[in-house]
This record gives structure tokens, sequence and C-alpha cells, in this order.
């Protein structure tokens, strides 16, 4: 990049960053990843409330257990956007945007682990809120990033996506257990998580 914030462009390589058909192409991958990874953040906040029904019966929690499971989740993700402009400049966008699909993945799998080992979901929704919290950061700056011709309508095309994402999880979610039943929530779990 210039000094003036002109994109740098390798003419004799055919490569372009910032400019061209090379980074068009990037640039929509990139557009399309963050659109996914606003439907990732409304599985990690949406699928969960789904089951607290299921969890006061199957594991004997109480009520006031499980609005801690909620409380839980947004405090991890309010410290992690806190905490995100100390450790994003030493780890990098690239890394730390992995990392939050790694925790959020890992949360759903040891949500179907973890239950039945301590009675309590808590540990994983704590794994799964780092990620969420993670994409809450990141996602609406790297999409600002992208050099596009109508940054506005990308931007709000952006911020539904966490709307239809939650529409998707609870549509796709409810469907499962009417067709499989609930006590197979496991298994949706691990269909979330891939």
């Amino acid at each position: 990049m210039l000094a003036n914030g002109a994109p740098i462009c390798y003419k004799k390589r055919r490569y372009c960053l910032f400019g061209g058909l090379a980074m068009k192409n990037s640039c929509q991958r990139t557009i399309y990843a963050c659109y996914a990874g606003y439907v990732v953040q409304a599985v990690v906040n949406n699928f969960v409330p789904l089951l607290f029904v299921m969890f006061e019966r199957s594991y004997q929690i109480p009520l006031s257990r499980i609005t801690l499971l909620i409380t839980v989740n947004f405090c991890i993700q309010l410290g992690v956007d806190l905490l995100s402009t100390w450790f994003l400049d030493r780890i990098g966008y690239r890394a730390a945007i992995l990392l939050s699909h790694a925790f959020s993945a890992a949360g759903l799998v040891l949500l179907t682990i973890l239950p039945d080992v301590f009675l309590d979901p808590a540990a994983a929704v704590a794994v799964y809120a780092l990620g969420g919290g993670l994409l809450e950061v990141l996602i609406s700056p790297i999409m600002e990033s992208c050099p596009t011709d109508n940054k506005e309508r990308y931007m709000s095309l952006l911020h539904s996506f966490y709307c239809w994402g939650h529409v998707f999880v609870v549509l796709v979610s409810t469907a499962f257990f009417a067709l499989f039943g609930t006590a197979n929530w496991r298994v949706m779990a691990c269909i979330w998580a891939i």
C-alpha cells in the first residue's frame, strides 16, 4: 500500500492487492466468509437456548443455573470484546478469526460431552462464547476492509446474516428435533459444529 492509501499493483505478475481480478475474487470469498461467520455466531448464541427445557429435565439443572448459562455466554463475549484491542495486534486478524471458529466448534462438541461429566454445560458454553466474542469483534472490521463499490450495502447485508442465521438455527434444529426427537440433540450439536 502506498503512503497515500492507493493499492499496490504488480502488473508484471498479474497479481494485484486491492485491485484487479485476483483481488476481486479473493475479496468475494472473504465477504462470503464474513456472512458465514455471522451464521456461526447465530449458532453459538441460539442453539443452546433451544435445549434449556431438556437440560432442566435431563440434568435437573434449576432455572437459576440455566439463566447463568446466558450470563456466562454474554459476559465472556463482552470480556473478549474488551480485551480484543490488546491481543489482536499481537496475534493478528487471520489467527484470531481461525481461533474464533475453532472455539465455536470446540464448544459445540464439548457441549455433547461435558454435561454428562459435570452435569452442567457451563464449561462448554464458556468455550463457544470465546469464539462468539471473537466473531463479534472481527467480522465487521474484516468486511469493512474489503474494497467494494457499495460498502454500505455489503455491511447492511452482513448484519442481516445474524438474523437469517438465527432463523436458520431455529428452523433446522426444530425440524431435526421433530423428526428425530430431542434425545438426539448431541447429533444436532455436532452437525452445527461442522
